[in-house]
């Protein structure tokens, strides 16, 4: 069936209202693309429900009307994991912000999905809690987005990724039906649905609300940033600072390129003529921290650290980590366009898959910047363009799948947090054998029969990858 985009439009507004429905093309036009900007798609409408009650009445009207849906938080995703690839209906969730219940006792928050990442810290603080999960986009991103993606974070070496924070689930399934996995109990009988809807990309359903772990503050932090001439001598300190027992609270590697726009925008006094540097913070009970970030200065001193400066103060540790997690807006004082990367590989594999990427850079005359969750070993090159050049845009997306290509070979993966999305679709046929690919579908299927809610995600169709809505991605195979 065929609708109209008036008459879609106006169905929407039967429901939702007037103004909690955009269909103006210089609305949509927002909406095209996600943090991904190489591909492009307008949605045929823009629906803001405001309630539980208001997704099901959206998804069984786009069910009657035979209309695809993509769920959409703030759109900071990275992969095109929020692209409207057919067009049809973006239930955008920004409007369900509200901070339903926190239990500091039983330590458990009930949240909706568009509550950003850090309001629900900043809630928690005044009470010596936060949301562990600290995605560097934590000031934009919400946690229904984290929830679809399962998203990580500097912090996340230590505390886990987002799905060891979410303890339960309300899902609006493509048919209307609400659906609940897990709640507030630390663990139910049964299968763990719940940790199979966290990193789904919104192919299931529309996560309406959620059940999510808060942790304690910890009683005292010891941040050290260590400069080092080379790379190389930065990555082995992180296997060695691993290897020698000691857990951080974060490990975060930044090159010298992109020290060149953090400094210039947050003048924190990095060392613009240093190879890399090392966030490195430990966290806990005051007692034997200093300990512990004295084997951190050793071990770095022992593979060439230049310098390990240490934060003296709570506004110096804040500004650094304000400098890393800012890092990719940064970016933007040195070219128009990025594509950021994704990969995954061994800690012991860092020094191997950073000499690659620097290969691929001049083999592409392309700069690519790089700063990323060292200790779990979690890549992110950031490869520097202009997407107005169709040339260019062609030479990044050959860049990067060269990248990704030899993630896999180091026995790695083609995504930490990121996710597939439509970005790399292409990937999941050389991670995983048909029958593996087979039973995905089969798992997606039991959730979403009609592949109605967000189509053409994660996995290729009929065996080959999508056609997709760009031909940009095309243009480098």
């Amino acid at each position: 069936m065929t609708v109209a985009a008036d008459s879609l439009a106006e169905r929407m507004r039967s429901i939702v209202g007037a103004g909690n429905v955009l269909s103006s093309p210089s609305d949509l036009l927002v909406y095209e693309c996600d943090g991904f900007t190489i591909e492009k798609n307008k949605p045929d409408v823009v629906v803001f429900p405001n309630s539980t009650a208001d997704i099901v009445a959206i998804v069984k009207a786009c069910g009657e009307l035979g209309v695809p849906f993509v769920p959409r938080g703030a759109g900071t995703s990275l992969a095109g994991g929020c692209l409207p690839v057919g067009g049809g209906v973006m239930i955008a969730l920004t409007r369900m912000k509200r901070i339903l219940e926190v239990n500091y006792r039983d330590r458990y928050a009930v949240i909706e999905p568009g509550v950003v990442n850090l309001w629900l810290t900043n809630h928690l603080k005044p009470q010596g809690f936060h949301f562990a999960p600290d995605p560097s986009s934590q000031g934009a991103c919400t946690i229904g987005g984290n929830i679809a993606t399962n998203s990580g974070g500097p912090h996340t070496l230590k505390y886990g990724v987002t799905v060891n924070h979410v303890l339960g689930v309300e899902l609006v399934l493509p048919d209307g039906q609400v659906v609940r996995s897990g709640g507030p109990t630390e663990d139910n009988p049964g299968y763990d649905l719940t940790g199979v809807i966290v990193g789904s990309e919104g192919t299931f359903g529309v996560a309406a609300k959620a059940w999510v772990r808060i942790t304690r503050n910890p009683e005292a932090y010891r941040t050290l940033l260590g400069v080092f001439e080379t790379v190389d001598d930065a990555t082995n300190t992180i296997s060695d600072i691993i290897g020698a027992g000691i857990i951080p609270g974060a490990l975060e590697m930044l090159d010298s390129l992109i020290l060149e726009a953090v400094e210039a925008a947050f003048h924190f006094g990095f060392p613009l003529d240093a190879g890399a540097v090392l966030i490195m913070e430990v966290d806990g009970l005051d007692a034997g921290l200093d300990q512990d970030a004295e084997r951190i200065v050793e071990i770095a001193r022992k593979n060439k650290a230049r310098e390990v400066r240490k934060a003296n103060t709570e506004a110096e540790r804040l500004l650094l980590w304000k400098s890393r997690k800012q890092a990719f807006g940064a970016v933007g004082r040195l070219a128009p366009s990025y594509c950021t990367q994704d990969g995954v590989v061994p800690r012991t594999k860092l020094p191997e898959v950073l000499r690659a990427i620097q290969r691929i850079g001049a083999k592409y005359n392309l700069r690519i910047a790089n700063v990323f969750h060292a200790g779990d070993g979690n890549i992110h090159p950031i490869l520097l363009f202009d997407e107005r050049d169709a040339e260019q845009v062609k030479r990044v997306l050959a860049a990067s799948n060269e990248i990704l290509d030899e993630c896999i070979r180091l026995g790695g993966s083609v995504t930490g947090e990121h996710g597939i999305g439509v970005e790399k679709i292409d990937f999941m046929p050389k991670l995983f054998a048909p029958e593996d690919l087979a039973m995905m579908m089969r798992l997606r299927s039991a959730f979403n029969p009609d592949d109605r809610c967000s189509p053409h995600k994660m996995l290729p169709t009929a065996g080959a990858c999508i056609e997709r809505s760009h031909a940009g991605r095309h243009a480098a195979m």
